[in-house]
């Protein structure tokens, strides 16, 4: 698809800075930029490639000034933020490319008593279950199954080989990146009296609220009974593990290979870095920020706190604890020296 930067402009609410009828069909990183592509500049750290990239057009952070003696190839957009403005076009981009996908593959299996709303695309191989409900304007892409009794919203992107299992529960304008599986059974055994491991059944399910997006090959257990419960405008990334009735709060985001043990209680707008591991049980405040690779095996119950470590601290304490860590092979060497000469000195007294 092609567009002028005068089009450009309206989509994004920006003013343009050069020729309006330049024409771009495609996007570029800034410092990789080719001719009819289209680029963007947010950061003063970029801003030498602008003089050098060969992008033709260029949406630009109205914070940015521009050299005037300085030549430069592309047309500006300016706009009040451009990543935002960026990811807005991407956006646009991506639906653009997926709403030439209509209709129902011949491939797919569609029980009778399922239901299947207006404009919704079921792609080559998608199973869906009986009793389940998809909404309108979904997208359902290769091989994803949909099973017993699932009910989804409208505007859904379930992309290949999703696996959304009975029972679950999925919001408006979620979506589902590739090989994720909603709705598998907890991790949940107990010891028998010959110490064998007997399977708990899980009878509960998963619920994702509204705008929710789950990463590919991300995992959600049900719960064991009631729900395991994704909030609104939760963000997973890839390779997470949550486990059997946990709760995570409206607009969390959690980076990849973190893993969330069964029946944790997380708040609205957390950060939480990659491979973070969650003890069971645990209940985490409204914002608090916890640093990759950290370790929670209790409660952090003060909002908007930072913390970081295994078993984590605050990240004040942390960062003063590291500074002693780093000094303990000084330290250690100097205890040994400290040793010698005493041990020297009672010596010499001794004799």
């Amino acid at each position: 698809m092609e567009f002028t930067a005068g089009q450009l402009a309206e989509i994004l609410n920006g003013k343009i800075e050069g020729d309006e009828s330049t024409k771009v069909s495609s996007l570029s990183k800034i410092d990789e930029g080719i001719e009819n592509s289209i680029s963007f500049l947010y950061s003063t750290d970029y801003l030498e490639y602008l003089y050098t990239t060969q992008a033709s057009v260029v949406i630009i952070s109205d914070e940015l000034k521009v050299e005037k003696e300085m030549k430069f190839n592309p047309t500006l957009i300016r706009v009040d933020d451009a990543r935002m403005a960026f990811a807005k076009l991407l956006e646009a981009y991506k639906s653009m490319q997926m709403n030439h996908k209509k209709g129902i593959h011949p491939s797919a299996v569609i029980e009778e008593d399922a239901e299947v709303g207006e404009n919704t695309y079921i792609g080559p191989q998608v199973y869906v279950g009986h009793g389940a409900k998809i909404g309108s304007d979904c997208q359902i892409n290769a091989q994803a199954v949909i099973a017993e009794n699932v009910k989804m919203g409208n505007n859904c992107v379930i992309h290949h080989g999703v696996r959304i299992l009975e029972d679950s529960v999925i919001g408006d304008y979620c979506t589902i990146q590739s090989g994720a599986v909603i709705g598998g059974d907890g991790f949940g055994f107990q010891p028998n009296s010959e110490n064998n491991y007997q399977k708990i059944t899980h009878v509960g399910n998963v619920i994702l609220e509204d705008n929710v997006e789950i990463g590919v090959n991300t995992t959600i257990d049900k719960a064991t009974f009631g729900s395991t419960i994704i909030r609104k405008g939760v963000k997973l990334d890839n390779l997470i593990q949550v486990g059997h009735n946990c709760e995570i709060g409206e607009n969390t985001v959690i980076a990849a290979q973190s893993g969330v043990a069964g029946s944790v209680k997380i708040g609205k707008n957390c950060m939480i870095g990659g491979q973070v591991g969650f003890a069971g049980h645990q209940k985490i405040a409204d914002g608090v920020k916890i640093a990759a690779q950290s370790g929670i095996q209790g409660d952090i119950e003060k909002e908007n706190e930072i913390v970081q470590g295994s078993p984590a601290l605050n990240i004040g304490d942390y960062k003063r604890s590291y500074v002693i860590f780093r000094q303990l092979p000084k330290v250690k060497g100097e205890v040994s020296e400290l040793k010698k000469e005493i041990k020297d000195l009672k010596n010499k007294l001794g004799s």
